[in-house]
């Protein structure tokens, strides 16, 4: 994860911030954040609110509890690498609206069901917490997420839901809309806040 945390720096804007204490996440503070990221969501989910009302909440739980700045970097993979701050800037606001809309959409599904924490693990220097989502008429399901203090703050940096990592998917997804925009970063990030 340093090798890869190490090249996504490179192709982002972030700013150098003052060195950290080792292992400063605990077990308990990623199941806190976890914890509170599932209430949030919950609670949009009960609210009964539309579509747009509700997508208007995940955008905001998804800034307040995902490296959002990662999370893009590593979307925008070795593209990232030409494109200018203004440029990144505008795909990480872009990015943000995509990915709170297609998982918002994702999230709308769980209506009359919930997300329970039930688990969390130390991995390397981040922790994996496992939720289970219990939807009305289906088999529970894993929603797992991935906690860090990379950024000076915990927050997750990726999720799977039901096995499917939004990393490597938004990567792959965002890879191939450059392509089809023939490299340019300007007309990708047009279609990108049409898409979610």
């Amino acid at each position: 994860m340093y090798r890869r945390h190490f090249i996504a720096a490179a192709t982002s804007a972030a700013t150098v911030l003052p060195a950290l204490p080792a292992f400063a996440l605990t077990e308990a503070s990623a199941e806190r954040l976890i914890n509170s990221l599932v209430g949030d969501i919950n609670g949009v989910i009960a609210s009964g609110k539309g579509e747009s009302a509700m997508f208007r909440d995940f955008e905001r739980i998804f800034a307040k509890y995902s490296d959002t700045s990662y999370i893009a970097a590593y979307a925008m993979g070795v593209d990232g690498r030409s494109a200018s701050n203004g440029q990144k800037r505008a795909f990480s606001k872009a990015f943000q609206g995509y990915i709170s809309r297609k998982y918002g959409r994702r999230f709308r599904e769980f209506i009359g069901g919930r997300l329970e924490v039930k688990g969390v693990r130390k991995v390397k220097n981040w922790f994996e917490v496992e939720t289970t989502a219990f939807l009305r008429g289906e088999s529970p399901f894993a929603v797992t997420f991935h906690v860090s203090d990379r950024s000076g703050r915990d927050l997750f940096f990726n999720m799977f839901i039901e096995g499917v990592n939004l990393l490597l998917t938004e990567r792959t997804e965002i890879g191939a809309l450059i392509d089809r925009n023939g490299g340019n970063i300007d007309a990708m990030i047009s279609d990108l806040g049409k898409l979610g």
